[in-house]
């Protein structure tokens, strides 16, 4: 409510709040006096400046009784926008003093009622006060309470009738709220002459049938409207609402509107398009026929001819159409408007000039298609062949206004028609015969039954396929106003208008591809013979719609140029034109791009015609691309440059050296200093240095040639590197120093974005690389002791790293200690979250290589983990915990690396305090931290220490650790509050939470003797069969009856009637099974059966720990009610 609030000093146009006006209309306010400015109240009294003296005077016991208490003087000039800080604080503390109170909302309501007040946010405040009781109070007012609102209402509406201005629209617009809560609370049970008050009092008042008109759409609001999420029970509540409505009053609205559209349609057009809007909104849900017929349809006609109404009669128009009902009777509807509308001329598009009506009319027109074909489509799968028939020519009817729309030259008016152009295809789709189509992974049973129930396309058909081809094809044009240097919200509406238009050529191509095809063949053809003076749109568009094609026309793993001969034949005489034609060098930004863009995406025409290949090269390394004048081309092209090296540098041999002379000086590392604008951006030359690092990798060059050219990449990284830490030392200013700290991680990420171009067929050592980027190491692993700047240079050395392990394999192990050890000084959490990845892959690739190494940074690691985890932080400081949250995953997921490569001695050479520690955070890790991510690595930890440590050979004392520990955090993880079994990961916690206790079982195997265990109330013997294994006797004999569920299930039965205790014997029976289920699904040699049995168990345990600690008695009934036992 404070947004509410809030909302006092935004809404409208603000009024002054004089304080002198308001004390004197203050002095005339006689309501019910405030509880809270009682002095023999517990509350603190109100203090009033410009009223002490008359509030002294009053007896305080009388005036809590029949003496009038006016509002908060000081609080009110709060409500002024204008009002200073204090003021506004003191309106917000007032507004939630007056909807605590339990009648201060009376002083508001009077207010409104007698109309004391003339400044606009206080009666807006008042609306407020009185919104919120009604909206949270309403079932605790007393009947003169509820009586007070009435009356407060109609009072008020009553005074806007005889008012020469109406109020703000703001408070209108508030004061229908109002109205539309009150009526919700009370329509069904106080007030069911609701709308019959309300039309009696306004009759035909403008200023009362605004009110009313507001009100409507207020309670469509509440009611109706489905963008809004309601309870169960409201939404019952609103269905009778709904249901009372249409039996009680909608022919008398109904009638209302009519009388509202006919006398005010010349006098107050605001009014008639309100009600018009009102209309729209009911008639989804009346009954139609109050709506559709003759004097209403023919009014809404006559309205489409008036400026002022013509766009909210279309609208009116749209919903009426749009209302779901039978087949038969909607396409009987839409026919019969669509003849009037064409009878009334509103089918010549070419003669409106009013663009505005005419995107309101394509809506409508759109609306009509849909419903055709929806009508046609339940028609079809009813087996109405007829009825379907006439339906079908009833849509293609409308396709050429459909044409006409679409190709309209204002694309919100085409956009609105896109809906219906896709519909109409995917008709035809079905339509049309499977050989010409090909399968549609999307179609449905039904549709496949159709296409070979129904005929094929008709010629007219397939005229107006190549029609909508031909429209596509001209919408997709850009027009001369787009800006492509400073794209703004224009041009971003057409990138997604044109993303639609894209949807429609997918939807072609799938109705007839080999009209598509030739389609673009033609226009692509014929615009490529006169490109140099052709407009640059026409040229962009023509190589579009290439592009598009290799969407529109899939093929698997883009082999567009193998299978069907007619597609490969077009589409290699398509590129062959695009590459040799000279295109490339026109002069615009748009066609450079979408020339290279094609280029790269048919990059396998070049595998079959490798010879356009060098003039494809020069045109991505020259002016026309990688130096070209536009920054957002050169950006473009360094990524497309990158994509076409990948895919074709086994045919790039002979050019290698060459392009890397080319590319040099775009692979120059930019120091900060110069002042020199790069032509491309640091994200841009990563591209370049993958590009290179692949030339020179998959060359056929020898070893030592692969060397001295990846040397030649490399070292003038490194030598740069050196230099700017060597400046970075001595830099003091800040800016400096992160302009300098971002220069050096540019530097390492280039480094390393050259390894991704080997691979395990052409490794970095077969390559004769290796000693390349041990040089790379030495230069860049002095910045982890940098002092300043150490989060940039870290995380870029850290993910060089990365990649040396991958890359360098062993050789880069006697770099990792010294690197871990800088790492480990001065960090933070999120810079120990990024570390341990670094410490699990080197342990999980080369395992015991690295065991010595991980004994000796182990404890280490931890500590400063631990240390982190336990600083201090701001309870509210949602990042830091965050972090926290990470690192304890971070760190699990360490420990799990550790456990799960067979390196034991890691661990058991920690020594016992440190070992015990370790397994402690796992305990807690598994049962305490509500993140079922961390429990679940914490249950697999435990898992594989049990299978490590568990058996005969194991860790001395570990078992006691098993029995104490592991054990009870099985039984108590699953019973936590927070342990949510409908969420996905918590499942998975519970299946990890079932393997330790198979694991448990299988390790700690023991004969034992079969021994009787509890005798209850009737004297009969509940006993156990005989195991093999010790913790099954340790769980029948130890820790389950140490839970002491029978003990309290006694004590609570001592107090109950003889049919409670049948009920408590039933719970302990089922109680002794559940244990006895336990122990027999934990031999089961599938442990599939035990994780289904742990999640069910689950929800009974937790149903147990809830009788235990409440009332017992009352909610076993409850469950035994519940499962009808």
């Amino acid at each position: 409510m404070e947004a509410d609030a809030i909302s006092l000093f935004t809404d409208g146009k603000p009024g002054k709040c004089c304080a002198a006006g308001v004390g004197t209309v203050l002095r005339h306010v006689v309501v019910k006096v405030i509880r809270l400015s009682c002095p023999c109240s517990t509350a603190v009294p109100l203090q009033h400046r410009g009223t002490e003296s008359t509030v002294r005077k009053v007896n305080p016991c009388m005036a809590c009784r029949s003496v009038s208490a006016v509002m908060d003087e000081q609080a009110l000039l709060g409500l002024n926008p204008n009002a200073d800080a204090p003021y506004r604080q003191r309106a917000l503390a007032y507004f939630e003093q007056l909807k605590e109170s339990q009648d201060a909302w009376e002083v508001c309501a009077d207010a409104l009622a007698k109309g004391i007040y003339s400044d606009d946010h206080v009666k807006f405040f008042c609306f407020q006060v009185l919104e919120h009781q009604i909206k949270f109070r309403h079932p605790g007012l007393s009947a003169a309470q509820q009586q007070l609102i009435r009356e407060t209402l109609m009072k008020w509406l009553q005074t806007q009738l005889m008012n020469a201005q109406p109020e703000k629209a703001f408070i209108r617009n508030k004061a229908a709220q109002v109205f539309a809560l009150t009526f919700v609370m009370e329509y069904l049970t106080l007030w069911p002459k609701f709308f019959f008050d309300i039309l009696n009092m306004v009759g035909l008042n403008p200023h009362g049938v605004d009110i009313y008109l507001r009100t409507l759409m207020a309670i469509d609001a509440e009611v109706v409207d489905r963008d809004i999420v309601h309870t169960p029970e409201e939404t019952r509540r609103n269905t009778l609402i709904k249901d009372s409505m249409r039996e009680q009053c909608i022919p008398s609205l109904v009638e209302s509107w009519f009388q509202i559209l006919t006398v005010y349609q010349q006098t107050h057009p605001e009014l008639t398009c309100q009600c018009l809007e009102v209309v729209g909104a009911y008639v989804s849900w009346i009954d139609l026929n109050l709506i559709a017929n003759d004097r209403f349809v023919n009014l809404l006609l006559s309205q489409m001819s008036m400026e002022d109404l013509r766009e909210e009669a279309c609208d009116c128009l749209f919903e009426i159409v749009n209302k779901g009902m039978d087949p038969v009777d909607k396409t009987k509807l839409v026919e019969s408007l669509c003849q009037v509308l064409q009878s009334a001329g509103f089918f010549n598009i070419e003669q409106e000039e009013d663009v505005d009506f005419l995107a309101k009319f394509s809506r409508l027109v759109n609306g009509m298609g849909q419903s055709l074909v929806l009508s046609w489509s339940k028609l079809v799968k009813s087996g109405n062949v007829k009825e379907a028939t006439e339906t079908l020519h009833a849509v293609e009817a409308k396709v050429p206004l459909l044409l006409q729309l679409l190709v309209h030259e204002d694309d919100d008016i085409s956009t609105n028609m896109v809906g219906f152009c896709y519909d109409y295809l995917h008709v035809l789709k079905q339509v049309s015969p499977p050989e010409e189509v090909g399968p549609d992974p999307s179609a449905t049973g039904s549709d496949s039954v159709l296409s070979l129930q129904l005929p094929q396309l008709t010629e007219q058909q397939k005229a107006n396929i190549e029609a909508v081809m031909l429209a596509v094809m001209k919408k997709l044009t850009y027009d001369d106003e787009y800006n492509f240097e400073n794209e703004g919200e224009d041009e971003a509406m057409f990138v997604e208008y044109r993303k639609q238009l894209k949807m429609l050529l997918d939807r072609l191509a799938q109705v007839s591809p080999e009209l598509l095809l030739e389609a673009v063949r033609r226009v692509f053809t014929s615009t490529m013979q006169r490109w140099q003076t052709a407009p640059f749109m026409e040229v962009e568009v023509a190589i579009r719609l290439l592009y598009m094609l290799g969407e529109a026309l899939p093929a698997s793993h883009g082999a567009h140029f193998s299978g069907d001969s007619a597609k490969t034949s077009a589409l290699q005489d398509m590129m062959r034109t695009l590459v040799s034609c000279g295109v490339s060098g026109y002069q615009h930004s748009s066609v450079s791009l979408e020339f290279f863009e094609t280029v790269v995406r048919y990059d396998k025409f070049f595998i079959v015609e490798p010879q356009h290949i060098p003039n494809v090269l020069m045109a991505l390394l020259d002016q026309r691309g990688l130096r070209h004048s536009s920054p957002k081309v050169r950006s473009r092209v360094a990524y497309l440059f990158s994509r076409f090296i990948k895919t074709l540098h086994k045919h790039m041999t002979a050019f290698i050296e060459d392009i890397l002379t080319r590319i040099q000086d775009l692979l120059e590392l930019t120091p900060p200093e110069n002042g020199f604008l790069a032509l491309l951006t640091s994200d841009d030359q990563l591209f370049m240095f993958e590009a290179a690092g692949v030339l020179i990798v998959s060359g056929e060059s020898p070893v030592e040639r692969k060397q001295v050219l990846m040397r030649s990449l490399l070292a003038p990284l490194t030598d740069a590197f050196r230099l700017l830490l060597a400046k970075l030392l001595q830099e003091s200013v800040e800016e400096r120093q992160a302009a300098l700290a971002d220069c050096l991680s540019h530097a390492v990420g280039f480094a390393s974005r050259t390894s991704k171009a080997f691979s395990n067929k052409q490794t970095v050592k077969q390559c004769g690389c290796t000693e390349v980027y041990r040089d790379c190491l030495h230069s860049f692993l002095p910045a982890l002791s940098c002092p300043v700047q150490r989060g940039a240079l870290r995380s870029a050395v850290r993910s060089f790293l990365h990649r040396m392990i991958i890359c360098l394999e062993e050789e880069v192990l006697p770099f990792i200690p010294a690197a871990s050890e800088h790492m480990l000084k001065d960090c933070e959490a999120k810079d120990l979250q990024e570390f341990i990845p670094l410490i699990s892959q080197i342990t999980a690739k080369f395992k015991r290589q690295v065991s010595p190494f991980l004994q000796q940074i182990f404890m280490p690691l931890v500590l400063a983990i631990f240390e982190v985890l336990g600083r201090p932080a701001e309870e509210n400081d949602q990042t830091a915990a965050l972090e926290k949250q990470m690192l304890r995953r971070s760190y699990f997921a360490f420990i799990q690396t550790v456990a799960g490569s067979g390196m034991n001695e890691v661990l058991a050479n920690q020594g016992a305090e440190n070992i015990e520690r370790v397994l402690f955070t796992i305990i807690q890790g598994a049962v305490e931290f509500p993140d079922p991510i961390a429990q679940k690595t914490c249950f697999i930890i435990l898992t594989r220490l049990v299978e490590l440590w568990g058996g005969k050979d194991g860790m001395v004392g570990f078992p006691d650790f098993i029995y104490k520990h592991i054990v009870p955090a099985c039984f108590l993880a699953p019973l936590k509050p927070t342990f949510d079994l409908s969420d996905a990961q918590t499942v998975l916690t519970l299946s990890e939470c079932a393997l330790t206790l198979k694991m448990i079982h299988l390790k700690r195997v023991k004969t034992v003797l079969f021994v009787p265990v509890l005798r209850f109330l009737t004297g009969s013997k509940v006993l156990f069969a005989p195991q093999g294994s010790e913790f099954i006797h340790f769980l029948q004999h130890e820790y389950l009856p140490s839970l002491q569920v029978t003990t309290e299930i006694s004590q609570v039965g001592q107090n109950q009637s003889r049919g409670s205790a049948r009920i408590l014997v039933l719970v302990l029976i089922a109680i002794l099974v559940l244990i006895q289920e336990l122990c027999q699904v934990l031999q089961q040699p599938d442990v599939k059966v035990l994780k289904n049995y742990i999640k069910v168990g689950g929800v009974l345990t937790r149903f147990w720990c809830r009788w235990a600690s409440c009332d017992g008695f009352v909610c076993l009934q409850m469950f035994f009610q519940r499962a009808k036992l």
